[in-house]
């Protein structure tokens, strides 16, 4: 499983890009961005899949 180094927020996505917005124009859903964390949920997740993501929640506590 591929693991995200920073949380990218929507306004500043490749795919967004085109809207012209930049670092700073949402400062409150950045922060929000930076505080939470975000788990890979979905039905596709294999077993070994949803064992590694439990694994790493419990890693950081």
């Amino acid at each position: 499983m591929e693991h995200a180094k920073d949380p990218v927020q929507f306004h500043l996505q490749e795919c967004l890009k085109y809207l012209g917005h930049k670092a700073g124009d949402f400062p409150e859903s950045e922060r929000a961005a930076n505080e939470t964390l975000a788990i890979p949920i979905y039905p596709e997740l294999t077993l070994a899949q949803q064992t590694e993501v439990v694994e790493a929640v419990v890693s950081l506590y």
